[in-house]
């Protein structure tokens, strides 16, 4: 089992942004039905979905967010930085750095260099 998407709820306003602000942390937006797609954006990346779902009020968690394991932590950092978006650096954790960003939508957006070792620390194989 895994999970498949996390939906984030977006204004029509911030929808653009939105989906600019994922494709600088290397996800690709989705082609939806026609029907769909002028007030959804599906973003993917390696197997995770992001779905930008517009709303007339949209709904910003104050603590939960959407957490990302950058594949070139450096450099995305540093797109994000000239985009206009500052990470926050946080403690790192098992010796991987880790920011948050906050997405055009208010969103708070976790990136890391690398996962925690869960499996590891269950016992599990990866």
């Amino acid at each position: 089992m895994a999970i498949d998407h996390v939906t984030l709820e977006v204004s029509a306003e911030q929808l653009a942004d939105c989906v600019a602000f994922w494709e600088l942390l290397d996800f690709v937006r989705v082609p939806l039905p026609e029907e769909y797609a002028n007030r959804n954006a599906w973003m993917y990346h390696g197997g995770t979905t992001i779905h930008l779902i517009v709303t007339d009020e949209p709904v910003i968690p104050p603590v939960g967010h959407a957490a990302v394991v950058l594949e070139s932590y450096e450099s995305t950092s540093d797109s994000l930085r000239e985009a206009g978006f500052e990470p926050r650096p946080q403690t790192e954790l098992w010796g991987a750095p880790r920011a948050y960003i906050t997405d055009p939508a208010g969103h708070t957006v976790e990136v890391m260099a690398a996962p925690p070792p869960i499996a590891e620390a269950l016992g599990l194989d990866s």
